[in-house]
């Protein structure tokens, strides 16, 4: 078979890169620990990976994931053919229409590599890893994480593999958020940076939501001071609770209302109760009850948090978004999407006109969409158009002025 039923490529398909496996590498241990930006250490970190396309490419691309994204981009994962990881379910990697032979990141021609971040459940040390000062999970001993913490070891992983240029960092909302961090924290390690879905900073509202969700996570009667590790009780309903609030963030009134409107589930009628009536609350229902076979509560603390604390401005310009934007030297291009209301066309758009201020070559673009947040992984074909043509243009910044 080339596609399966969703139209994205099968292993045995030319455009796909096949079945992949994960790799880790230590970066961090006691002789050599790794400092976070809060100043706390962490004496062990390992780094879970995948990478597609010619190992000799001189043109690396480093693809950085969203909340609850994992470092498996593209292509089919061995371990869950061969029986591991059966939450994965039947799918390819979350970025598999974009990532292959012939898509817009073609693998024929690019080196890609996606990592996952510090703090979460796939692989990347994080709260379910053991301490090795204890020999238990971190639980919430885990330090508080950071964007630069991810960039900065994304760089320190660049240098295990002896990378010495990126010619792009690509990331949708949180990871547009790291590809921001990457052109202001290493100018000249990167030539491109593609910027979906995201903003330097994330709205008063976008706080709040997170705000909400954790609250739903750290009084569910589980969550045991988020030591619930080696108990069969996990804080599965405040984690359920916590995507279904999020996953709304994630679509836009149009979208829902085509997809569900008012409808009714399963009967004809209003059950004058307050169990499941609506499609709608089946849908979140089930991404809920999905969500929890798959990731850890913990981590979506940790990673929530980081999202909150990332404010580029205040981090490189003192508070002025225009005076960091003085540092990037990349080739920049922002979009957003219409109906997106967590990082909102305006937020994405006010940092292409502080890189614009400052003369930085950036090419901005509002999608027209229906999906929401979700667009920059719905809209393939957009995507990759847009992708295409800004990673195949002659690049038009050399140096600081």
């Amino acid at each position: 078979m080339a596609e399966n039923e969703t139209g994205e490529s099968a292993p045995d398909s030319a455009e796909s890169v096949g079945w992949t496996v994960a790799k880790r590498v230590k970066l961090a241990d006691r002789d050599n620990p790794f400092e976070l930006i809060s100043g706390k250490k962490l004496l062990d970190v390992e780094v879970e990976y995948e990478e597609y396309g010619p190992q000799d490419s001189e043109s690396v691309i480093m693809v950085c994931h969203a909340l609850s994204g994992d470092a498996h981009a593209a292509g089919w994962d061995k371990n869950w053919q061969e029986g591991q990881r059966r939450w994965r379910e039947k799918k390819p990697g979350w970025w598999d229409a974009v990532i292959g032979p012939g898509k817009a990141l073609d693998t024929r021609r690019y080196r890609v590599i996606c990592t996952n971040v510090l703090g979460s459940c796939y692989g990347t040390t994080g709260p379910a890893s053991i301490n090795p000062e204890t020999g238990k999970s971190y639980g919430l001993e885990f330090p508080v994480v950071t964007v630069q913490d991810w960039v900065k070891l994304q760089k320190l992983f660049c240098d295990y593999l002896k990378i010495d240029k990126l010619y792009a960092v690509i990331g949708g909302s949180l990871g547009g958020q790291q590809a921001i961090e990457w052109a202001l924290a290493y100018p000249d390690f990167v030539e491109k940076v593609v910027v979906l879905a995201a903003a330097p900073k994330l709205s008063t509202q976008g706080l709040g939501f997170n705000a909400v969700g954790r609250y739903a996570i750290l009084n569910d009667k589980n969550f045991s001071k988020g030591n619930y590790y080696e108990s069969n009780c996990q804080p599965e309903d405040g984690l359920a609770a916590a995507r279904m609030l999020a996953h709304i963030t994630y679509l836009s009134e149009e979208g829902m209302h085509e997809k569900f409107g008012r409808r009714l589930q399963d009967a004809q009628e209003l059950q004058f109760g307050f169990g499941v009536e609506f499609q709608v609350e089946s849908y979140l229902s089930y991404q809920g009850k999905q969500f929890v076979q798959r990731f850890d509560a913990n981590s979506y603390l940790y990673i929530t948090r980081a999202m909150d604390y990332y404010d580029a401005a205040a981090q490189w310009g003192g508070g002025s978004l225009e005076e960091a934007c003085k540092r990037i030297k990349s080739d920049v291009m922002v979009a957003s999407f219409s109906t997106d209301w967590l990082y909102t066309p305006q937020s994405c758009k006010e940092f292409a006109l502080a890189l614009s201020r400052n003369n930085r070559p950036v090419t901005y673009v509002d999608v027209p969409s229906q999906f929401g947040h979700d667009a920059f992984l719905v809209q393939v074909e957009e995507v990759t158009h847009l992708l295409r043509h800004f990673l195949e243009a002659k690049r038009r910044w050399r140096s600081a002025p």
